[in-house]
C-alpha cells in the first residue's frame, strides 16, 4: 500500500498528510486488494469561498476508483472525498465473484 500526496498551488501540510494517511490506512486494512492511492490537494480559482479541492485515485483490480470534492476547508474536502470512495468501494466489493 503506497500513498502519494501532492500539493498544487499551495504549501505542503504535515497535518493534512497525517489526516489523509490515517483515513486511507483504514481503507487499505478493510479492503486488502487496494494497491495504492494518489492524493492531490489544490487551490482552485473560484469566486466563492469553496476553492479547496481534494482528488483521490485508488489503484485496485479492474478500473481505478476516483473521487473529487471541493469545499471551503481542506479537511472537509478530504473527508467528503473519502466518504465517496467508501461508497464506491462497497459497490466494487459487491461485484467480486466468490469462487
Amino acid at each position: 500500500m503506497t500513498i502519494n500526496i501532492q500539493y498544487q498551488n499551495m504549501p505542503e501540510s504535515e497535518s493534512l498528510n497525517q489526516i489523509v494517511s490515517d483515513k486511507l490506512d483504514k481503507l487499505f486494512k478493510k479492503y486488502g486488494w487496494l494497491i495504492k492511492a494518489e492524493v492531490l490537494f489544490k487551490l482552485e480559482n473560484h469566486r466563492n469561498d469553496r476553492n479547496k479541492c481534494c482528488e483521490i485515485k485508488l489503484s485496485c483490480p479492474g478500473p481505478f476508483i476516483f473521487a473529487k470534492s471541493i469545499e471551503n476547508d481542506f479537511e472537509k474536502s478530504a473527508a467528503e472525498t473519502i466518504q465517496d470512495l467508501k461508497r464506491q468501494l462497497q459497490k466494487r466489493k459487491g461485484q467480486f465473484i466468490k469462487h
